[in-house]
């Protein structure tokens, strides 16, 4: 019930999908581990140290690697630039960060191994 609620208050204009991927956020010349929660066309939201969040401003650009499951094909690798929504503290010594998507591209080949 508690889910059929949930989604009957989501305004959401895209489809979310639920799923743990690798994601490393890029400040500077450093590059953050962290992982996604939920991931959409439009929107992320992603875990990552509560030590690295310090170094997350509010325009982030970040890669995502895409799982089969959501590519229905091969792993995908995408880099995106966006912006930074909400923080929120969370267990375990870690930063949730909600972040709308700008703009991605899609990494292929070379691009894709650096």
């Amino acid at each position: 019930m508690a889910q059929d609620l949930r989604a009957t208050n989501d305004r959401r204009g895209s489809q979310r999908f639920s799923i743990n991927a690798p994601l490393t956020l890029i400040a500077d010349d450093r590059e953050i581990p962290a992982y996604t929660r939920d991931l959409s066309n439009r929107g992320v939201f992603f875990y990552l140290s509560l030590a690295d969040s310090a170094q997350v401003g509010l325009h982030i650009e970040f890669m995502v690697e895409l799982p089969p499951e959501i590519t229905l094909s091969t792993c995908c690798r995408i880099r995106c630039r966006g912006r930074l929504l909400r923080r929120e503290n969370a267990s375990n010594n870690l930063t949730g960060m909600a972040a709308e998507i700008l703009e991605y591209s899609i990494q292929r080949g070379a691009e894709a191994a650096a």
